[in-house]
């Protein structure tokens, strides 16, 4: 039982700064563009083939 008293601040923590990581992403504005690689997949401008 004593384990708990350990186990539970540190998921806190753990999930404490994971949110804090997502939010910081979200307002860093990574997450703006989901069309893109949609539409880049179907493009032929990017050519991911090794160069021989």
């Amino acid at each position: 039982m004593n384990v708990l008293a350990y186990l539970i601040p540190i998921s806190v923590f753990l999930g404490g700064m994971g949110l804090v990581f997502f939010i910081y992403t979200v307002r860093s504005r990574q997450y703006d563009d989901p069309e893109g690689d949609a539409r880049r997949i179907l493009s032929d401008d990017y050519d991911d083939a090794p160069k021989p």
